[in-house]
Order: structure tokens, then C-alpha cells, then sequence
């Protein structure tokens, strides 16, 4: 047989087959549990993301304005 069960039956006792499918049960749900935190973190996530990225923006800007007052007061006049 090759290791294979083929159509031999198993016998399981009741409480035994009770407990092993409360458990996968479980298990079943606290992979559901983990998928949804994954999700929420993965959200969260793409929010902070997003959010360094506009202030990455602002602080460009900002750096730009100063170079621009910079030159503005700093440089000679052509006449």
C-alpha cells in the first residue's frame, strides 16, 4: 500500500474525533484572527506611508523657500 490508507476505515473514538475537530476549530479561527491583524497592520502601514511622504513634501518645500530667501538676501545685486 505504499504507506497509503486507501479505503481502509478509521475508527476514532467520539470524544477523540470531538477534540480533534474543536481544535482545528480553533485553529481555523485564530488564523482568521491573525489574517484580519495582518490586514489592520498592513493599513496602517500604507496610512504612515502616506503620511511620510507628505511631510517628505512639506519639508522640501520648506527647504526650497529657505534657499530662496537665501539667495534672495545674500546675493549681489547685477547692476
Amino acid at each position: 500500500m505504499n504507506g497509503e490508507m486507501g479505503t481502509v476505515p478509521v475508527f476514532v473514538k467520539i470524544t477523540e474525533y470531538k477534540t480533534v475537530t474543536s481544535t482545528l476549530d480553533t485553529i481555523r479561527s485564530k488564523l482568521n484572527d491573525a489574517r484580519n491583524n495582518l490586514n489592520k497592520i498592513n493599513e496602517i502601514k500604507n496610512q504612515e506611508d502616506s503620511e511620510l511622504k507628505e511631510w517628505e513634501t512639506s519639508l522640501e518645500d520648506v527647504e526650497r523657500k529657505v534657499e530662496e530667501i537665501n539667495k534672495a538676501l545674500f546675493e549681489q545685486p547685477s547692476i
